[in-house]
């Protein structure tokens, strides 16, 4: 425990997690704000989540990231949650407390929000977003989205039931329907959002290019460095002009996580250029 009183420890716990940028992006914003911490990144067998997080709260670390596929046994593991955690049912950021508490927020529809408002000035407001998935990526985000009032949200997934449940839980934040993947055959969507797990085995969602509106905007919550996502690339490959990654999203969560722990909100905007460009 001495270790930790000289450097507070940190990291994102996911199963897969060695491809993560989070310690990357921590150690940036540790150096930009002078704070000392370390990051890393931690695997955690996918059936031992609770007693993983036990295992890392005994040795001392103040924070964890969450991220596929434990967002939602974090939430359940919490001792207290943040509105927008409590909302989503999902949680994405751990402050693991002196006494032994566990504290969850969710960062990721904040996130989202201002990579889309702030970063790529998309219009949401009076517009027809359509969301493909309905896991836990969506529940962090779909209350910050209806928040922006737009027009309407469609919810596409393969299990219709499911959600058709998700849908139900955000009922009295706005409007939300839902469809089968093979039920959307035309466009009319103003943004395109991907929140599947597909591109992690460098898939694509089963939904027809039809959906595409060549004046709206595809954006993948999945990034990659080295080329482009597979959403992204099928919906270039299709005639969309705009297509974004989730890279802003990650950096932007991040920065609201670094706050919750460190008191000090980090800028993004240089550290995304830096991150696109290697």
């Amino acid at each position: 425990m001495a270790h930790s009183n000289r450097v507070d420890r940190y990291a994102v716990v996911g199963n897969p997690v060695a491809h993560s940028l989070s310690p990357r992006i921590h150690a940036e914003f540790a150096r930009a704000t002078g704070e000392a911490l370390e990051y890393q990144a931690i695997e955690i067998a996918a059936d031992a989540f609770a007693a993983g997080i036990a295992e890392l709260q005994q040795q001392g670390f103040r924070g964890l990231n969450i991220t596929v596929p434990f967002k939602r046994e974090a939430w359940e593991l919490c001792n207290s949650l943040s509105p927008r955690a409590r909302i989503a049912g999902a949680v994405n950021t751990l402050c693991l407390q002196p006494d032994g508490t566990i504290h969850g927020d969710n960062t990721d529809g904040v996130g989202l929000v201002r990579d889309l408002i702030d970063n790529l000035k998309i219009e949401i407001k009076q517009r027809n977003i359509l969301v493909l998935g309905a896991g836990g990526a969506v529940r962090g985000v779909l209350e910050p989205l209806l928040a922006l009032s737009p027009a309407r949200i469609t919810l596409a997934n393969r299990s219709v039931d499911k959600a058709q449940a998700l849908a139900l839980d955000f009922a009295g934040f706005g409007e939300i329907e839902v469809v089968a993947y093979n039920q959307i055959t035309r466009g009319g969507y103003h943004l395109i959002i991907n929140a599947t797990a597909a591109g992690l085995s460098n898939q694509i969602p089963p939904v027809s290019a039809a959906v595409l509106e060549k004046t709206g905007v595809c954006y993948d919550m999945m990034y990659n460095l080295k080329a482009p996502t597979a959403f992204v690339e099928w919906s270039i490959a299709n005639g969309m002009k705009r297509s974004h990654d989730g890279l802003g999203m990650l950096v932007e969560q991040a920065a609201e996580a670094f706050h919750l722990w460190r008191g000090v909100r980090p800028a993004t905007g240089l550290l995304l250029s830096s991150l696109r460009s290697t």
